[in-house]
């Protein structure tokens, strides 16, 4: 019998820029989630390790396989997902 209820687990593949780059030092992390998790999830997952971050939180946008997206976006295995901050440049 199989139970459909039961969680399993995605693997995303998130590219990180300008200040998230930096903090991490590292342009792209995997990270492992719940099925059904968003993509603002990934956000809350970086700033458990940095809570420094948190400042940017309402700043960050998402692109999810090259795409922008809101953060309730519903994440999927094999997902990559990229965290925007703002950058500045001239």
């Amino acid at each position: 019998m199989v139970n459909e209820g039961i969680s399993e687990n995605i693997q995303v593949t998130v590219k990180l820029f300008a200040i998230f780059q930096e903090v991490f030092a590292t342009d792209e992390m995997k990270v492992n989630l719940k099925s059904g998790s968003l993509a603002s999830q990934i956000l809350d997952h970086l700033v458990s390790q940095q809570p420094n971050l948190e400042k940017w939180r309402s700043l960050t946008r998402y692109a999810i396989n090259l795409n922008f997206a809101a953060p309730h976006t519903v994440l999927r295995d094999g997902d990559e997902v990229a965290l925007i901050p703002p950058v500045s440049g001239g």
